[in-house]
């Protein structure tokens, strides 16, 4: 069972309430923490689902950061996803199933979710990213792992998000969709932050799969 001490970022981890091989990566936006999301399990309520909340690797005022502030991203990005890729080897090597298992992320955390889970060489069942925004779509399109076409991925965004601009979100995930993935894409009447509708709306996506 991971715990701090066998992964190289700071976690909390949530056992199913039933023996299970299926694992939901929980990862939180810039300066929160694992401990930001807490929530998300009860709330989820899927008996079968075990949950790994990670803590990002760089500080940020009282919290944690995955990469640094635009036009410095990169760096982060390419370490950050280094280290997920680590974690997620180590997990599914036997601990945990890639194709039953799913990655959650939120504005920074949603990122991840697509510049690694995207290229990352196992396809999960599933990738869904909050409030998120890409990096690079069309370098993202060349080096995606192609296998993750036959995944599923569910995009939201807040019509009246003020820290990452709805527009440019949805282009971004229509040049995606353009480019083969399969992305579900909802806008919500929200700020940058996590609805109620959302939630029922993602517990049910999560249980269809």
């Amino acid at each position: 069972m991971p715990s701090n001490k066998d992964l190289p970022l700071n976690n909390i981890f949530i056992p199913s309430k039933v023996p299970s091989k299926k694992l939901m990566i929980i990862l939180h936006g810039r300066g929160d923490s694992s401990k930001g999301f807490a929530f998300l399990p009860p709330y989820l309520n899927i008996d079968e689902m075990n949950y790994l909340l990670l803590d990002a690797p760089y500080f940020y005022f009282g919290g944690f950061s995955w990469y640094d502030l635009p036009p410095n991203q990169l760096e982060g990005i390419a370490s950050s996803s280094a280290i997920l890729a680590d974690i997620l080897d180590d997990l599914f090597e036997e601990e945990f199933n890639a194709d039953e298992s799913f990655l959650f992320g939120f504005s920074q955390g949603a990122l991840l979710t697509f510049e690694f889970g995207a290229r990352y060489k196992k396809v999960l069942a599933g990738y869904i990213a909050v409030s998120g925004y890409i990096y690079d779509t069309n370098n993202l399109l060349e080096e995606m792992n192609p296998n993750v076409n036959n995944s599923s991925w569910l995009c939201t965004h807040g019509t009246y998000d003020g820290v990452l601009p709805y527009n440019t979100s949805k282009a971004q995930v229509e040049t995606l969709q353009n480019g083969g993935f399969n992305i579900e894409f909802k806008s919500y009447d929200k700020d940058h932050t996590i609805a109620e509708e959302e939630l029922i709306m993602i517990k049910e996506w999560i249980i269809s799969k």
